[in-house]
């Protein structure tokens, strides 16, 4: 007992002697008592102590290397002893253990949150964890991209309504920064709860572009489509009604923008007004009577908008087809468009995505966000009339399913 005392007390006094002007005393004492821990298990290992005889021997001894430790007390430099045969490494040390797992799992998270990986990297550095760079960051951060694989080929079911739209990221390709398409789909189920159910980056919105993305939904299950609201792209159009061969609805908000466009900014409201009197109405036959004397009253003064207005009048009250308490939902991408101002919020902190893969990783994310939160939230987003009943055991299955 007087021994194990006078160990310690000599231990305390060594650790008093080597801390005292160091910069970080925590950092320097877990350097310190790590590296006992090492000889102590070195000499196990070797069968014997530096510089001592054993006929228990099995190899000898070969030096220090250098290596860095990051944990929650900083980065503590260690010098982990060498051996000739069969290496050493020590036992505190594992790959990614649970400590080291949860810095990992904030750095991802500030990420996907739209922290640049050099502001992760500057905050890292004020917290003691040296050298963890802007590109380590995102190599740890590739981690995800399983997880959004996974997300992205899952099966999908019956889907009632479906929202599409698309929005530009710059992307490096090939040491050129180019303007790039993601293409995002949402929908409602059956038991009327939105679900993101895909995304892609494409090169740019064409009709073969938006083709393929389509299929790719049918070849996981996409099936039930009854409407499909987007805006008035042309190739986009085309390939709702070749691949999903459904009713289209164009996007009632780009269309107030298409026709407002061409009337001057004096007359604008004037225009509005007589515009939101079309889609009040409660039947299309209404509807179409009141587009009829707006075209009347306008055509004279901006011919333009009016023609634009009598092109696109029926596919924007497709919506009328459907029943009253899902009109105003189902008549614009406004729901979407919510989406993508979030996506953004995140995207403008990146700026320039470095490759294709990155883009796919952090939106990839925020989109399973998104659609474990629809999945799970309490009120459901429609109800349909038709609707298989959503006991409890289901919604578990479900949420379940979305995580």
């Amino acid at each position: 007992m007087a021994k194990d005392r006078i160990e310690r007390d000599e231990l305390a006094s060594k650790l008093f002697e080597e801390t005292a002007g160091a910069e970080d005393p925590l950092r320097r004492i877990a350097e310190m008592v790590t590296g006992f821990l090492m000889e102590a298990e070195v000499a196990q290992k070797v069968g014997a102590e530096p510089h001592e005889r054993s006929s228990e021997r099995t190899t000898h001894r070969n030096g220090y290397r250098p290596r860095r430790w990051d944990k929650r007390l900083g980065t503590p430099e260690l010098q982990v002893p060498k051996v000739r045969e069969g290496g050493y490494l020590p036992s505190f040390i594992e790959h990614r253990k649970r400590s080291e797992q949860a810095l990992i799992s904030v750095i991802q998270e500030a990420v996907v949150k739209g922290v640049s990986t050099r502001k992760i990297e500057s905050v890292l550095g004020e917290f003691g964890i040296a050298g963890v760079s802007a590109g380590q960051v995102s190599q740890l951060c590739s981690a995800l991209d399983e997880k959004v694989r996974k997300f992205r080929e899952g099966p999908l079911g019956e889907i009632r309504y479906v929202w599409v739209d698309a929005l530009y990221e710059k992307v490096r390709v090939d040491e050129r920064i180019e303007s790039m398409a993601v293409v995002i789909a949402t929908g409602v189920n059956l038991q009327g709860r939105r679900e993101v159910l895909g995304f892609d980056v494409i090169a740019a919105e064409t009709e073969e572009g938006w083709t393929e993305f389509f299929k790719s939904l049918k070849e996981r299950g996409l099936q039930g489509v009854k409407l499909v609201i987007s805006d008035a792209h042309t190739g986009l159009k085309n390939a709702v009604r070749k691949v999903l061969k459904t009713e289209w609805q164009r996007c009632k908000v780009h269309f107030y923008r298409n026709v407002l466009v061409h009337v001057p900014k004096r007359s604008q409201a004037e225009v509005s007004e007589a515009m939101k009197a079309v889609f009040v109405q409660r039947d299309k036959k209404s509807a179409e009577t009141k587009a009829a004397d707006l075209v009347r009253q306008f055509q004279m003064r901006f011919a333009k908008a009016m023609e634009i207005f009598e092109a696109g009048i029926d596919d924007v009250l497709s919506y009328l087809h459907y029943p009253q308490p899902h009109r105003v939902r189902i008549s614009s991408t406004n729901p979407l468009e919510r989406l993508n101002l979030e996506i953004r919020r995140r995207t403008r902190v990146i700026g320039i995505f470095p490759n294709t893969q990155a883009c796919l990783r952090l939106i990839g994310m925020l989109l399973v966000e998104k659609n474990d939160d629809w999945l799970t939230d309490d009120k459901a987003y429609l109800t349909f009339d038709d609707a298989p009943a959503e006991d409890s055991a289901a919604r578990l299955v479900s949420m379940a399913a979305g995580q």
